[in-house]
């Protein structure tokens, strides 16, 4: 009897400063904690971490053609729409942008895990609400893996942030992974999902 085939599977993350590591070392963001627990499943796995400070949904649905073209990944996790927010953008323009990159990453053969974002509320009620349910609503119209919140579990807590308050520290990280990995777990190879 032969070993059994493991599939390798190619993660790409498709992210803003989140998930960059803004103000972090690259093997310290969670992405590269990703890596790490990967690498200790059957298989060589790899994570393209292919996320942008600043990058909005409208930069990652350009971007993302040229991603899938290059890296042809198993799973796609877009972790995009916070800059949308801050900047006032139109939740429909991000709406569209969402639905627009997740037909290119099924497109491509790839499964995608989509992870929601709030806004602080000085944003006002309305825009808020509107903008947290649109990465609900998305997910259900496409029945995505979903992520409601990635800064799910600390985002009140200030000493895992860095002095800008906005970015999460190192020590936040690997928080970040535990919570994006129950919805990004299942669409790995049935090899490395079951353990």
């Amino acid at each position: 009897m032969g070993a059994t085939l493991v599939h390798a599977a190619t993660v790409l993350v498709l992210g803003d400063s989140l998930s960059a590591g803004f103000g972090l070392r690259a093997e310290q963001a969670w992405p590269a904690h990703l890596q790490r627990k990967l690498d200790a499943l059957p298989g060589k796995h790899t994570v393209i971490n292919a996320s942008v400070s600043g990058e909005t949904t409208a930069g990652g649905r350009a971007r993302l053609p040229q991603a899938m073209a290059a890296h042809a990944p198993d799973v796609v996790v877009i972790e995009l729409g916070a800059n949308d927010g801050l900047r006032g953008l139109p939740v429909q323009l991000m709406r569209e942008n969402l639905l627009a990159m997740v037909d290119v990453a099924e497109a491509g053969g790839a499964r995608v895990v989509l992870v929601g974002m709030r806004l602080p509320p000085n944003y006002g009620p309305v825009y808020t609400r509107l903008f947290q349910n649109t990465f609900a609503e998305v997910a259900k119209a496409r029945d995505l893996a979903f992520v409601p919140f990635l800064l799910d579990g600390f985002a009140e807590d200030r000493r895992l942030f860095q002095a800008d308050g906005v970015h999460p520290t190192a020590e936040a990280q690997p928080q970040i992974l535990e919570t994006v990995w129950p919805a990004l777990k299942p669409l790995l190879p049935t090899a490395v999902s079951r353990r």
